[in-house]
């Protein structure tokens, strides 16, 4: 698609940016990107919320949008150059929610673009046993946890800046917590459990004009509960709700790079976690 005098390519899947010729001083052979990899799972019975997909932005020298606060503005991945050859596009699938009790869901899948790669989203925690984490990632699947209180997993792993992702929630002190904490997301870690057994929220995602509109991409899931005040949201930015009992379980959003829903209850198929959301590559320049 064109906005003014730049071109965008939106990659929903794995496929091929062409590069036929590099551009003139009125043009550009720099381009601006966003890469997202796929979310986490959400985790089983009483889960943890699936951790965003990684969020890597950088906005060219040449460019005029308005960025994300993660936009990087120095370092090898700024202004990336491209020269006149085929450039292979990863985008990563996001990750099944878990389904097994005690073992926490999956890992989503990394997306590339030339040398710019995003982590996927970390698992979600599932339940039994009581004290029981996620898994790290571009952002950090949410835990279930009791008391002394652990905290979430790391998310920003492997580590870029800036940061492409933000740690899963912990739990708040008190009587053992048998939900699951929020998943991060790229510009916030998810929330803590609460005492009062409330299941941990999303953290939020991204909010970029690349696609010449205000989007918001790699939101965490929410995490699950079997008795909770209220179903708990994923972050803005796909990440899909937790469940609460029977209701509201939601995936991570298509090509948002979203965390799944932390699942809820004890019935294996029925209140499973739910899955990630996949990713989404941008690649933008200006070509007139």
């Amino acid at each position: 698609t064109t906005c003014g005098n730049y071109k965008m390519h939106t990659f929903l899947s794995p496929n091929t940016f062409v590069v036929c010729s590099v551009g003139n001083p009125a043009g550009s052979d720099s381009v601006s990107y966003m890469v997202v990899a796929g979310g986490g799972g959400g985790g089983d019975q009483r889960g943890g919320g699936g951790g965003a997909g990684g969020y890597r932005e950088s906005k060219a020298a040449s460019d005029a949008y308005t960025a994300s606060p993660l936009n990087a503005t120095s370092g090898p991945g700024y202004n990336l150059p491209v020269s006149a050859t085929p450039y292979a596009i990863t985008v990563g699938g996001g990750a099944a929610g878990a389904t097994t009790p005690g073992t926490p869901a999956a890992r989503g899948s990394d997306s590339v673009f030339s040398t710019i790669t995003s982590t996927g989203g970390g698992g979600g925690a599932s339940h039994p046993p009581v004290d029981n984490f996620g898994l790290p990632g571009g952002s950090g699947g949410g835990i279930i946890g009791g008391s002394p209180a652990p905290a979430g997993a790391l998310g920003n792993t492997p580590p870029t800046t800036p940061a492409q992702g933000f740690p899963g929630g912990g739990t708040a002190p008190g009587p053992p917590q048998y939900v699951g904490s929020g998943g991060g997301g790229a510009t916030a870690a998810g929330s803590d459990a609460a005492p009062t057994y409330a299941c941990g929220t999303g953290g939020v995602g991204a909010t970029t004009c690349i696609s010449a509109s205000p989007t918001a991409y790699a939101g965490g899931g929410g995490g699950g509960a079997n008795a909770s005040p209220a179903t708990q949201p994923g972050g803005a930015g796909g990440g899909g709700n937790g469940r609460f009992c029977s209701t509201g379980g939601t995936i991570g959003t298509v090509n948002t790079g979203g965390g799944g829903g932390g699942g809820s209850g004890s019935i294996p198929g029925v209140f499973d976690g739910k899955n990630g959301g996949s990713g989404i590559v941008i690649i933008r320049y200006r070509y007139q």
